[in-house]
């Protein structure tokens, strides 16, 4: 079982930067896959980001709209997942969960994973 609690959501203008980070229990951490997803008003989930869990070498990947502002990092020793948003624009507000999933199946698939956390909030202003 693992619990993931997001941090460092909140209000920012357009060009801001913010980083979210994503704490998780468990002893386990670096065998899971690891995303950020996010879900804007009336809209459904969208995958931003995701890492791999370290053994797949711990690469990342991007939604389209986020490549080249978001970055996603892991510190396994911290259990910690970070997601680094710089430039951001108004389109980027969303609640943003993060999610652990096991090996296998597609990053970019919000059923694939196992667990999530409890969302914050991220409010960007023109």
């Amino acid at each position: 079982q693992v619990q993931l609690v997001e941090s460092g959501g909140g209000l920012a203008q357009a060009g801001d930067s913010l980083r979210l980070s994503c704490a998780a229990s468990g002893r386990t951490f670096n065998r899971y896959d690891l995303a950020w997803f996010r879900q804007a008003p009336g809209k459904e989930r969208e995958f931003v980001t995701a890492i791999t869990n370290s053994w797949s070498g711990g690469s990342s990947y991007f939604a389209d709209s986020v490549k080249g502002r978001f970055t996603i990092s892991r510190d396994n020793a911290k259990n910690t997942v970070y997601l680094q948003m710089n430039s951001l624009k108004p389109e980027d507000t969303a609640v943003y969960y993060c999610a652990a999933k096991d090996y296998g199946g597609r990053l970019d698939v919000g059923e694939n994973y196992n667990y999530w956390g409890q969302g914050t909030q991220v409010t960007v202003s023109s």
